[in-house]
């Protein structure tokens, strides 16, 4: 099998793209390594494209792997011929191969197997040849003998073997397979006597859908509802057409009407022991693969949009985890995120001491000059926030309301305990709330990506699936945005291309015992550090004190030269030439085609904005004053909000209030919307109508298909 060959045509690339990308992966090239520096090698592919031939060229390998391992089994056995080794060679897909290997498999006894014990597998041969058994009895009364009591016994044992041939068949398995593809429905019920443990699940309480256009939430859901024991769960295809189907293709059309008989009761047999329960858990293997391929989709999305959100870039920080009881925790933190200070304050119920809580936030504000306030968005957020506007505070300093999901896991990992030795988790906290204003991406990847809340069934779909999914958006969106080689965190610095945890932990040990880096070259000298993790990493770090400038932006030390010389052509130090666009107007690109058209664009991209970050600024959303609880909406009022989410079926907007409302995707447009994504996005600001309230189940329903 050409392994090449065959990711080049599944994943529809050219084959001369997908055979240098392939040769890079081979060699310890990353994948952001390669969509940005061997962009002429690769033809200009991107980072979804590269992704895409290196999970498949994974895949293909692994497939091979089986095949190999099922060649040698085989011929150990002497079952191998040129007939089967052809088939396992054009084999493409895992099913196809272990449909092969299937009749060959060593089993457990069954009941075919003891038949074959018992020297009956003749007699099965005889009723399945072309001309067949006239009088089946009287042929099988010659097999009687041992365990095999009567002709009754032989024939029983027979049709055993000829169920088992049918449900071993590539071909009735792969006409199921089909099947159930075109047909299948599943229908749910609530399982009897759970209807109040099944209040979540009421939507599925009496459903029925076609599997093979299910969306990839309710599939979920229907599993996770079967799990808890709630739902009870059936797949349903016309049996008789399939028993049908499959037995015009394996009766004899010659064979006499005893033989006939017989092997229709033994397909039937076959089909309802065997081959349909065979194929109805392969086909739920399936749809639970399609439907969690869409959802770590939707969550990779979602946890990309999270962690490209906007920088507060230059402001001093007060961050508060807000609180009832215990009080709220407030930090004040500098333009880096360092803490500088930590205090208690108690403006909300029960002790409600808001002057000592506006002495405590005005002597921060004040002492180190913030210009900002980081409001956590969960318990006792919105008092906290009307505290904020009553006392006077939000008009001396911007408030901004911050997610605090995986907040608290941070707060007690060991990663918080070794920044905070000295705090308790409520102070980390705290700064994690007010870091992630900061600067969103450099906070979020000292969390699991799972604990972000990154959309609905996380946990349901498959776990190394997600977390592959998640590193590899988290690695992506890193490497997109470049860090600080003298400011990263461990953490940052282990996600940038080539580098990982180990040598992340060594950089970091390096620049604690010898100062900050003073250029990118510097890295060489850190132990174990070669030029192979050099050459993947150096690309996508900054060192902005560097004496040259080139180090502060995303050009690759491997085409310092290029620059030297077009700075040289235009008679200047390379020095002037960053940020300097009447000096970069005047490159001739064409110069330098030698190096390639692609390189020499980014080269000149990257001179026009040095270091350029794709974020934008941070922007804040003001809710609505008058609206305090979902006791206070009414239908037909238009607010504003925030997007908090997105899933399959809409985006959970925050309206400022306890309670997300959901936009449906069917009032999201006036024509059909496919995906969600494509219209909003996480922590955009958007204004919505209220079309219905659910009080009971604490439920709003939104749109903005019409907002007159």
């Amino acid at each position: 099998m050409d392994i090449i060959a065959l990711a080049a045509a599944n994943t529809g690339l050219p084959l001369p793209s997908v055979r240098a990308t392939a040769s890079l992966l081979a060699r310890g090239d990353t994948v952001p390594f390669i969509s940005r520096y061997r962009k002429e090698v690769t033809g200009n592919l991107d980072e979804v494209a590269v992704r895409a031939i290196e999970s498949e060229i994974a895949r293909l390998t692994v497939l091979d792997e089986r095949r190999k391992a099922i060649v040698e089994a085989l011929t150990a056995q002497g079952n191998l011929n040129d007939e089967i080794m052809g088939r396992l060679d054009a084999a493409t897909t895992m099913s196809a191969l272990e449909d092969i290997y299937l009749p060959f498999r060593p089993k457990r006894r069954t009941r075919a197997s003891i038949a074959r014990e018992r020297g009956l597998e003749p007699l099965a041969k005889m009723l399945m040849s072309s001309t067949g058994l006239t009088n089946p009895g009287s042929v099988a009364a010659r097999f009687v003998k041992g365990e095999v009591a009567t002709a009754d016994d032989a024939l029983a044992g027979a049709c055993d073997i000829v169920a088992e041939w049918v449900s071993e068949s590539t071909r009735a398995r792969n006409g199921l397979r089909g099947r159930f593809r075109r047909e299948a429905t599943v229908s749910s019920t609530v399982v009897k006597g759970k209807e109040d443990e099944a209040a979540t699940f009421r939507n599925y309480a009496s459903f029925s859908h076609r599997l093979g256009n299910i969306a990839s939430h309710q599939y979920l859901a229907l599993r996770r509802g079967e799990a808890e024991g709630l739902l009870k769960l059936s797949v349903k295809i016309n049996d008789d057409d399939a028993v049908d189907g499959i037995a015009a293709w394996f009766v004899p059309k010659g064979s006499a009407a005893g033989s006939r008989r017989l092997i229709s009761e033994a397909i039937t047999d076959g089909y309802k022991r065997l081959l349909r329960p065979s194929i109805e858990t392969e086909m739920a293997g399936e749809w639970k693969e399609k439907a969690d391929a869409a959802a770590i989709s939707l969550f990779a999305d979602n946890l990309r949009q999270l962690l490209l959100a906007a920088p507060l870039r230059g402001r001093r920080i007060v961050a508060i985890d807000p609180g009832f009881r215990t009080g709220c925790k407030v930090v004040a933190l500098d333009e880096s995120g360092t803490l500088l200070a930590d205090d208690v304050i108690y403006p909300n119920e029960p002790r409600r001491d808001t002057v000592g809580a506006m002495r405590v936030l005005m002597g921060m504000i004040d002492e180190f000059e913030a210009d900002a306030i980081a409001l956590g968005d969960r318990t006792a957020s919105r008092e906290t926030e009307a505290f904020l506007k009553s006392s006077g505070i939000s008009d001396f300093v911007e408030v901004f309301v911050v997610s605090e999901n995986g907040a608290s896991v941070y707060s007690a990992s060991d990663l918080a305990r070794s920044e905070f030795p000295d705090k308790d988790v409520t102070v980390r906290g705290a700064v994690s709330i007010g870091r992630r204003l900061i600067d969103p991406l450099a906070e979020l990847v000292k969390i699991d990506p799972r604990s972000i809340g990154v959309g609905q069934y996380q946990h349901d779909v498959d776990q190394t699936a997600l977390h592959d999914a998640l590193d590899f958006t988290v690695m992506s969106c890193v490497n997109q945005v470049g860090v600080d080689l003298n400011t990263a965190s461990p953490q940052l610095l282990s996600y940038i291309s080539g580098i990982g945890k180990t040598m992340a932990g060594r950089i970091v040990e390096y620049r604690t015992a010898n100062g900050p880096f003073t250029a990118r070259a510097d890295l060489l000298n850190v132990p174990r550090l070669g030029a192979k993790i050099y050459q993947q990493a150096a690309g996508f770090l900054r060192v902005p004190a560097s004496v040259n400038p080139l180090d502060n932006t995303g050009i690759h030390p491997e085409s310092y030269h290029i620059v030297e010389r077009m700075a040289s052509d235009l008679g200047v130090a390379v020095a002037a030439l960053p940020a300097n666009t009447a000096l970069i107007d005047r490159i001739d690109a064409a110069r330098y085609s030698e190096f390639g058209n692609e390189t020499v664009a980014d080269i000149i991209a990257e001179l026009r904005k040095p270091g350029r970050d794709p974020r934008t600024e941070a922007a804040n959303v003001v809710f609505d004053e008058s609206i305090h609880g979902i006791d206070d909406l009414a239908v037909g009022m238009i607010l504003p909000g925030k997007v908090n989410n997105i899933t399959a079926f809409g985006a959970f907007i925050d309206i400022g209030i306890k309670e997300n409302g959901l936009l449906h995707v069917s009032q999201m447009a006036k024509k059909r919307v496919a995906n969600p994504a494509d219209v909003v996005k996480i922590n955009q600001r958007i204004m919505v109508k209220v079309i219905d309230i659910d009080l009971e189940r604490h439920r709003i329903a939104l749109s903005i298909k019409d907002l007159s």
